[in-house]
């Protein structure tokens, strides 16, 4: 299994919650929010990132309004 880069993985995170633990670290980050019944902030567009409302209803919604999810 290929190590985690950490670096390069923090590097490309869009998640604004500086003081997180798992940043770069992305396994851990999923399965954080999965057991919450949540999706990470690097799947949200930065504005909808910001509102911290990392619900999976929340994800739909906002790929449903825009038409796509890139």
């Amino acid at each position: 299994m290929k190590e985690c880069s950490m670096q390069k993985n923090k590097a490309g995170c869009t998640c604004t919650y500086d003081p997180c633990s798992r940043k770069g670290v992305c396994c851990e980050c999923l399965a954080y929010h999965f057991k919450s019944g949540q999706l990470p902030g690097c799947l949200f567009p930065k504005d909808a990132e910001k509102t911290y409302d990392r619900s999976i209803e929340k994800f739909i919604e906002t790929y449903q309004k825009r038409g796509k999810w890139w």
